[in-house]
């Protein structure tokens, strides 16, 4: 049995409250002066997190940790089905409207190769796309709503969605809808890391924000053999060196060019011995679109292409097309809210123009059913080459209080909308 991941006390941080320009607007009430307090506490969760990551769908000591923080603010949060996630409802003005906020709380399996004191202890394991950013924020969020619901001063009720599993698939973002995590949901938001903006700049944009992402496993099989007589068997390797090689561009040529369609194989493998044609070979990778229209033809269009370039090799071939997550296409009005809550947070200079990635994001399954957008967080780069992905990923920390305050002023510009 795992011991409870546990938040550690005292020692010295360095200045990680950002300055804020003055054309910045305070917080409601004292919120401003109550995160400044909390910010260096927030640092030592994020850090604690960071060290301790959790792959996707096992989050159990993350969530168990984030449950606790929030009882702890006099919340009442509740765990997902699973136990790896986690939903809290802020009950402010019953009149007013539901504002959601989510966050995902997975890692990756990375091995971290940063030299910092909260390096990952998890052997394989790492926080190197930022969700340990992403928690830390909404949980501060949450602690300084709630102090605010306590005093009837928050005017409408905000959900927290802690989730799951958005490295994966199945993606967490269904077992939170599934749940019930959008039930009376008016709007919803999120943020994602960015190293590619500095702190104190949110990116935004209109429309389709990310690309739709699915998996494809392709497996080919045949008698196997000696590798004196390919003629009398199926060369498998030939076969496998064929399908990584012509399938991408083949289907690319079946679609638009502007679909910005990209099929790449990351994983490829195919026998153990030098002197043995294999009679199994298998390879995998992720198929990504800029398109909605094109990721639904998308399958049909892979699995013809594939049986088309193996079919004069004799390969039996399988074709196994996971459907991943569409494309995030952000709200205009969603926008409108956080473009209004970016220059009140950071004035009008921390608003930053971001364009469509190939990247995928399973939020765009909660916008499949209420409206909101995904921002981009400026998270500075700490390394030049420490990018989302990467074992070397690491964040400017400044970025916490800002993404903290972003967000409730993104509750109360939502709530006046």
């Amino acid at each position: 049995m795992t011991s409870a991941l546990t938040l550690p006390t005292g020692g010295p941080l360095a200045s990680v409250w950002p300055e804020m320009p003055p054309e910045a607007e305070p917080l409601p009430s004292d919120l401003d002066q109550l995160l400044a307090l909390r910010v260096p506490d927030l640092i030592v969760t994020r850090r604690t997190i960071h060290a301790h990551p959790e792959l996707s769908g096992q989050e159990f000591q993350t969530a168990a940790l984030i449950a606790r923080e929030l009882a702890g603010a006099g919340l009442d949060p509740r765990l997902l089905p699973k136990g790896n996630g986690v939903i809290c409802d802020i009950d402010g003005e019953p009149s007013g409207p539901v504002i959601a906020l989510r966050a995902d709380i997975d890692a990756l399996p990375l091995v971290d190769v940063k030299d910092v004191p909260y390096r990952s202890t998890v052997p394989g394991v790492c926080h190197a796309c930022g969700h340990d950013v992403h928690t830390t924020v909404l949980l501060g969020v949450g602690l300084l709503l709630a102090q605010l619901a306590q005093r009837g001063e928050l005017p409408g009720r905000v959900r927290l969605i802690f989730q799951p599993a958005e490295e994966i698939l199945p993606c967490g973002s269904l077992e939170v809808i599934e749940a019930g995590g959008l039930e009376d949901v008016a709007q919803i938001f999120a943020l994602h890391c960015d190293p590619n903006l500095p702190v104190g700049q949110v990116g935004l944009r209109v429309g389709p924000i990310t690309a739709a992402a699915d998996n494809v496993t392709v497996r080919l099989s045949g008698p196997g053999g000696h590798t004196a007589r390919p003629h009398l068997t199926v060369d498998l390797v030939d076969a496998l060196g064929r399908l990584v090689t012509e399938v991408p561009a083949l289907v690319g040529r079946r679609v638009p060019a502007n679909s910005g369609l990209l099929l790449v194989f990351g994983q490829a493998s195919a026998g153990t011995q030098y002197n043995v044609i294999p009679s199994e070979a298998v390879a995998s990778g992720t198929l990504r679109v800029l398109d909605r229209d094109t990721w639904e033809l998308a399958p049909k269009i892979v699995t013809q292409v594939v049986r088309d370039v193996i079919a004069p090799t004799g390969a039996t071939v399988d074709v196994e097309y996971l459907r991943g997550r569409p494309p995030v296409v952000n709200d205009a009005q969603a926008i409108r809210v956080l473009t209004a809550a970016t220059t009140a947070a950071l004035g009008p200079a921390g608003v930053a123009e971001t364009p469509q990635s190939m990247g995928g994001e399973d939020f765009s399954w909660y916008l499949e059913y209420v409206p909101g957008a995904l921002a981009r967080l400026g998270v500075g780069r700490t390394a030049p080459n420490a990018d989302l992905h990467r074992p070397t990923f690491d964040v400017d920390e400044r970025a916490i209080a800002v993404g903290v305050r972003l967000l409730v002023h993104t509750v109360f510009s939502a709530f006046a909308a």
